[in-house]
C-alpha cells in the first residue's frame, strides 16, 4: 500500500489536503491517509464493478425468484457499505503494519531469488494459501456457534446479486478477508503483484453473485463459479470454496451445481412462468 499512499500524497492529499507542516512520513497521517483511501477505493470497486455486473451480467429474470427479496438490492448494497466502512479500521492497521515495512512484500524482480518464475508461483501460492484458509473459515462461520451471529446475514439473500458480494457482518467479512493480508507477511511477493491480486479478488467475490452459471465444460469440477456459489446460498453446507472445489472435495461438502443439472434457480422461473401460462 506504499506506492498507493505515495501518489495520493503526490496528487491529492499534500497539495490539497493536509497543511504544510504535517509530515507525509507521520504515522497518524498515515494511518488516517490509509483509511480514506481504503474506504474510497473500496467503495468505488464494489459499486463500480457491481454496478457494471448487475447491469451487463446479471439475469434480471432472476429477481422474479420467490426467494428473491423485496427491495433485495437496496438491502445488499447498504449492508456492503457499513461493512466495508466498519471493516476498514482493523484492515488500515494491518496496511500500516505493511506500510512500516513488517511484510515481505518487494519492489523489483530482482529482490526475488527465483526472478520472474518465483514471480508466477507466488501467484499460484497466494491463490492456493487465500483459497485453503477462506475455506476453513468460511466453514467455522457456518458452525451454530458463529453462524447466527454473523454469517446469517449474507445469507439471508437466497438468490444473490452481485452487490450480495460484500453484504456481510464487518467482523463476518474481515475474517473471511485475513487470508488475503496475512499472505505478504508469511511469504514473498512483488507489491504490484500483490496491489493486482487485492483488485482480483474483489472483482471474483462479485463475479460468483452475478447470477451467470456459465462455466466452460473442463472448469465446471475445478472452479469454484457463480454456480457453485448459489447453491451454497440455497443449501447452506455446499461449496464453501472461494476460487476452486479442492477443498470441498478434500472436506466432503462439494454440490455439483444444479443450475447445470437443470434444476436451478432460472429452471425454477421457467417452470413457474409455465405453470403460470397454463393457468391462463
Amino acid at each position: 500500500m506504499d506506492h498507493v499512499l505515495n501518489i495520493a500524497d503526490s496528487y491529492i492529499f499534500t497539495p490539497y489536503v493536509y497543511p504544510a507542516s504535517w509530515s507525509e512520513e507521520g504515522a497518524l497521517r498515515q494511518i488516517v491517509s490509509l483509511w480514506l483511501v481504503t474506504n474510497l477505493g473500496a467503495v468505488l470497486l464494489f459499486l463500480g464493478c457491481g454496478a457494471l455486473n448487475f447491469y451487463y451480467m446479471f439475469d434480471h429474470k432472476l429477481m422474479m425468484h420467490p426467494l428473491f427479496l423485496k427491495n433485495q438490492v437496496k438491502q445488499e448494497i447498504e449492508l456492503s457499505i457499513i461493512s466495508i466502512f466498519w471493516m476498514s479500521f482493523p484492515t488500515v492497521a494491518i496496511f500500516f503494519w505493511e506500510v512500516q515495512g513488517n511484510s515481505k512484500l518487494f519492489d523489483n524482480i530482482s529482490e526475488s531469488s527465483l526472478g520472474w518464475p518465483g514471480v508466477f508461483l507466488s501467484i499460484a501460492g497466494f491463490l492456493f494459501f487465500t483459497d485453503m484458509c477462506i475455506y476453513w473459515i468460511h466453514r467455522f462461520l457456518h458452525h451454530k456457534s458463529t453462524y447466527k451471529h454473523l454469517h446469517k446475514q449474507h445469507h439471508i439473500f437466497k438468490i444473490p446479486t452481485p452487490f450480495a458480494s460484500h453484504a456481510f457482518h464487518p467482523l463476518d467479512g474481515f475474517l473471511q478477508s485475513l487470508p488475503y493480508h496475512i499472505y505478504p507477511f508469511i511469504f514473498p511477493l512483488h507489491k504490484a503483484v500483490y496491489l493486482s491480486l487485492f483488485v482480483f479478488v474483489n472483482i471474483w467475490t462479485i463475479s460468483i453473485h452475478d447470477g451467470d452459471y456459465r462455466i466452460p465444460g473442463p472448469l465446471i469440477c475445478l472452479i469454484n463459479g457463480a454456480a457453485h456459489h448459489v447453491d451454497h446460498h440455497l443449501f447452506f453446507n455446499y461449496n464453501y470454496g472461494q476460487y476452486f472445489t479442492l477443498w470441498d472435495r478434500i472436506g466432503g461438502s462439494y454440490r455439483h451445481p444444479s443450475a447445470l443439472m437443470g434444476k436451478g434457480p432460472h429452471d425454477h422461473i421457467r417452470k413457474l412462468m409455465a405453470e403460470a401460462a397454463h393457468t391462463q
